[in-house]
């Protein structure tokens, strides 16, 4: 899928998500979408003890080597 696709596929939502956003775009739990935060995998601002992500930038993280390496292993097929 090309960049155009996902960025009309995630139209819905905002420029910038939340954390709960992230999570219901990847159908990820909390735990592991801030062990992603943590370890940097996905480029965020964490401001007042909350996590913002562009939505470009988790664009950007589908077409990352590890969500590649691990979607599969997760089942979640964005």
């Amino acid at each position: 899928m090309t960049r155009d696709k996902y960025e009309k596929k995630f139209s819905e939502y905002r420029d910038v998500l939340t954390l709960s956003d992230f999570m219901k775009m990847f159908g990820i739990g909390d735990s592991y979408a801030r062990k992603l935060m943590r370890e940097n995998h996905v480029r965020h601002f964490y401001i007042s003890h909350k996590y913002y992500i562009p939505k470009v930038w988790a664009i950007d993280y589908i077409f990352s080597d590890h969500y590649q390496s691990t979607k599969h292993r997760l089942g979640t097929q964005i």
